[in-house]
């Protein structure tokens, strides 16, 4: 019986992986996954020898792209000192990681509690936004993901909390700064900003003295790449400021360098309550998410119970990966790379939307973007992104394809041959949109 990829060809790890082992999110009998065996930098392999080009890094979090020596060799390391202390214990990267991210997180983030995941992450800062406020209630948006445990797919706003309803009571949804699409009927030049009032009207209706905590991305992700405007995330952080609420940002995703600054909210000069990440923080070496809380929050703890903890909460070579990652970041200047090659993106994407009757919208923050594809620029009404699978995947370009949208959110790491060789493979796809739009 063989046992190692390297005996196998791509037909025999795709079949034996799909005999048994179930693939998330997909009708189990439509999948064909790529045999990967093999990863460098910006690039992977499949069993075949055909090389792709990472550009969602992934699942948006293979930040410094694949197999960096550095945090392989800190993993190895870990693993040769200490693999496992229960999270009763310390450890040498459990306080080094924490230390670090202090130094990173805005304002009075200065303590964190490690867990697995972002939707971990999400969990508990539930459970410490009700401890510390002794309120109920949560509000989130509807155009968010933000994870697929109980309480973190209740504040999830999208189709993929449908499935697993009813779930974690006390979860309030509101709508969303989408300017491209917006539900209170206005454009940009004439836009009033209900998508920051309503949600005090939500707040009244509510009741402020029930809301624990207020739920946002930094930039919304899977549902949309939406950036908000200038003024929405300092004007929501008023009005928690007014009525006691917390505010958390979810910066799972647009966390790490993703938006050319350490985090999103950093764009905006607001310090939340507490930053929940994961993805960013090992660059999916090793599963680790965070939440990061203020000090208030944490001294609340220093005499009360934190009803919170798992048995690989704080895992030794999770947080030894994460410190090797933070190094990379800082050492090889990815967030400011993030952030200058976010300009040639922005720039190359406007150009596509120019060019192509297909692009109804191009959304961009450093190296987290995406291309909304419409058949109607008039209409707005959503061309499957899925049209273009078969052409990216022949051309070796890997993304995500969600809905209508395309996602290019490369390794930080990459560089500007790179980026414009895969923007040119889109490119080219997007003449596939044209046709599929009725546009010759």
């Amino acid at each position: 019986m063989s046992n190692g990829s390297d005996s196998m060809t791509g037909e025999e790890i795709v079949k034996q992986t799909r005999q048994y082992t179930l693939f998330s999110w997909s009708v189990q009998s439509t999948v064909d996954p790529i045999p990967v065996v093999a990863a460098k930098g910006v690039y992977f392999w499949d069993a075949d020898g055909k090389r792709y080009l990472d550009f969602s890094s992934q699942l948006v979090n293979l930040n410094v792209g694949h197999q960096h020596p550095r945090i392989v060799r800190a993993i190895q390391e870990q693993a040769g000192k200490l693999c496992f202390v229960q999270p009763a214990y310390a450890s040498e990267p459990r306080g080094q990681l924490g230390r670090m991210l202090a130094e990173v997180t805005p304002g009075n983030l200065n303590k964190a509690f490690f867990c697995l995941g972002g939707a971990e992450a999400n969990e508990n800062a539930i459970k410490i936004a009700r401890m510390y406020t002794q309120r109920r209630k949560l509000i989130a948006r509807y155009r968010s993901y933000h994870g697929a445990t109980h309480g973190a797919m209740a504040l999830t706003g999208d189709q993929r909390r449908w499935p697993t309803e009813p779930t974690m009571p006390g979860v309030v949804h509101v709508f969303d700064p989408y300017c491209y699409r917006c539900n209170f009927g206005w454009t940009p030049d004439r836009c009033h900003r209900e998508c920051i009032t309503h949600i005090e009207d939500v707040i009244l209706f509510e009741g402020p003295e029930n809301i624990a905590a207020i739920f946002m991305e930094g930039v919304t992700g899977t549902n949309g790449l939406i950036v908000p405007p200038d003024d929405y995330w300092p004007r929501v952080r008023a009005l928690c400021d007014k009525y006691g609420i917390l505010l958390v940002s979810d910066e799972v995703m647009s966390g790490f360098g993703r938006t050319g600054k350490w985090f999103a909210v950093d764009h905006w000069n607001v310090v939340p309550d507490m930053i929940t990440m994961a993805k960013g923080i090992t660059c999916g070496y090793v599963p680790l998410g965070a939440v990061v809380v203020s000090e208030p929050i944490a001294q609340y703890f220093d005499d009360k119970m934190l009803s919170c903890g798992l048995t690989y909460s704080s895992h030794p070579l999770a947080c030894a990966a994460g410190v090797a990652s933070l190094q990379v970041y800082q050492e090889e200047g990815l967030i400011e790379n993030a952030a200058r090659l976010g300009q040639v993106l922005g720039q190359s994407l406007e150009e596509m939307k120019a060019r192509h009757p297909s692009v109804g919208d191009v959304r961009y923050l450093g190296l987290f973007s995406a291309i909304e594809l419409v058949r109607d620029r008039v209409t707005k009404e959503p061309l499957p992104s899925a049209t273009l699978s078969q052409f990216l995947r022949g051309h070796g370009l890997s993304t995500l394809l969600l809905g209508n949208l395309v996602s290019v959110s490369p390794p930080l790491c990459i560089g500007e041959t790179d980026l414009r060789d895969g923007l040119g493979i889109i490119d080219d796809a997007l003449c596939i949109a044209d046709k599929a739009a009725g546009v010759r």
